[in-house]
């Protein structure tokens, strides 16, 4: 089983972008997507350090992917689209629309933002040219066997998003913005204040969700440590594991001993709990009713 960072969901300023990076290249992680995810207005500012991380992950032996927008909608953000599959690179799809964009024929991978929750979505985007594709987080662990026995049909790879909190929207307002009393255009990046993303509570003070600019995330951390074995006899071929500010080089690390059997689910789910002490861990979408269940502690 392969590992995947996904790209950075979170806006940090250049110097901090690009040291994640150079991290990565020497982490033991096999394939690693880059760019701009959630916010366009975000890209300028460490634009001009992607051709510098591609070059120092690929000779490190990293597979670089370079990812779409979750919504393009602008024409400025079409352009992008289409001059990045103009520049020959493997594009990861997390907006259908970029399909547009990408030569005929031309293989792809799409991301956990694309909803493949059945056999015959799988085919169609195998027959368009995806090559991998990394389910939607919120699949459970029967309906990621029946996909990942389909992909392997179709010669299409299938991930699993394996840690990091949970992308579960994408809308066209902002959601840093509109609390300091800004609109989306006159933003301020203000979504630079929470590099993990700024935590949203009830009125009655419970951890709910977490924003990110015009996305939202879960509160808590997504963990499928404890489920890789089963993940590994369905055919699933990698986990995703989505960079956070801290700690993250030790995560990969941490997988890594896990999907090679060096380390058993249960020591390396302690030991994410170390690394994140102050983060709640979820595995209810693969295993349980809720998506923020947790079974991890009966591994223990």
């Amino acid at each position: 089983m392969e590992l995947t960072v996904g790209p950075n969901q979170f806006f940090w300023e250049a110097g901090r972008w690009a040291a994640l990076y150079d991290d990565l290249a020497a982490a033991p992680v096999d394939r690693v997507v880059l760019g701009e995810l959630v916010c366009s207005k975000r890209l300028p500012f460490y634009q001009d350090r992607i051709p510098h991380a591609v070059e120092t992950l690929a000779q490190a032996g990293k597979e670089v992917v370079l990812t779409s927008l979750a919504l393009i909608t602008l024409k400025r953000e079409r352009k992008l689209t289409a001059e990045m599959a103009e520049a020959g690179a493997l594009v990861e799809v997390n907006d259908l629309t970029a399909l547009a964009y990408l030569p005929e024929g031309a293989p792809f991978t799409v991301g956990p933002l694309v909803n493949v929750y059945n056999e015959t979505t799988l085919a169609w985007l195998a027959e368009k040219g995806a090559t991998r594709v990394c389910l939607p987080p919120e699949l459970p662990l029967t309906s990621v066997a029946v996909l990942a026995k389909a992909g392997a049909d179709l010669g299409v790879a299938i991930e699993v998003w394996g840690h990091g909190r949970v992308p579960l929207a994408i809308s066209g307002r902002c959601y840093h913005a509109r609390m300091h009393g800004r609109t989306k255009d006159n933003c301020q990046f203000a979504c630079e204040d929470d590099p993990d993303g700024l935590d949203v509570h009830t009125m009655d003070d419970q951890p709910f969700l977490a924003m990110n600019g015009v996305q939202t995330l879960s509160d808590s951390y997504a963990c499928a440590a404890p489920h890789v074995a089963a993940l590994k006899e369905a055919g699933v071929s990698a986990l995703r594991l989505s960079p956070q500010s801290s700690g993250f080089a030790e995560i990969c690390t941490l997988y890594r001993a896990l999907v090679d059997g060096a380390r058993d689910a249960a020591a390396i789910t302690a030991e994410i709990q170390q690394v994140e002490p102050g983060h709640a861990l979820s595995d209810g979408f693969l295993s349980g009713a809720r998506g923020v269940d947790w079974s991890g502690a009966t591994l223990h």
